[in-house]
């Protein structure tokens, strides 16, 4: 291995372990907890060194949520993929979703809360963002219904997933109910 080859593995796991610590911090205390102090302090290197992988808290927010939307995808394609027909994959895909918002709330907060620099719903979205809404959209294609465009449906169904998770962890919707909540959604929204 060249010196420039081990240069460039050891920067790429210095990132890796910022963009982790940085969640960690995150899902521990907040985002509000997450400063470049606080994460030079944890990781043991300079502020500049982390100022050489990422200009700002903007950045490193933005690298979680990408992290995040990739282990999102994994999540509903798995939760997809043992379920067997139509009707129980979409509300898989619900619970999955849920699931995964309720586990990661700082990660669910980077991706679709705060302002990580990161474009949606056009060219320069990142692949990881993409992927997450393929993997809704790949499962949802066959239940939007007659003359309902898929993609259209998916972002109707994903907003509602969204409301739903946000609502429940703030507190506005108690979580006992969350199930009848999924099924309430699927019956209505799926047309199966």
């Amino acid at each position: 291995m060249s010196v420039q080859e081990r240069k460039e593995r050891e920067r790429a796991e210095r990132e890796r372990l910022i963009v982790a610590t940085a969640r960690e911090l995150a899902e521990q205390q907040g985002w509000d907890a997450v400063t470049t102090r606080q994460l030079a302090e944890r990781i043991e290197y300079s502020q500049p060194v982390l100022y050489s992988h990422f200009r700002s808290k903007r950045e490193i927010i933005g690298a979680v949520a990408l992290k995040g939307a990739a282990e999102m995808a994994a999540a509903l394609r798995a939760a997809a993929s043992a379920a067997d027909g139509p009707r129980t994959r979409v509300a898989a895909l619900a619970r999955a979703y849920l699931e995964f918002a309720a586990r990661n709330p700082a990660v669910y907060d980077a991706m679709f809360q705060l302002d990580g620099g990161l474009a949606f719903a056009n060219e320069d979205t990142p692949q990881p963002l993409k992927d997450a809404f393929a993997a809704l959209l790949e499962n949802l294609s066959e239940v939007a219904g007659d003359g309902v465009h898929p993609a259209l449906f998916t972002e109707v169904f994903w907003a509602a997933l969204h409301g739903l998770a946000t609502l429940t962890r703030t507190g506005r919707l108690p979580p006992e109910d969350t199930e009848p909540r999924v099924e309430l959604l699927v019956d209505r929204l799926a047309m199966i």
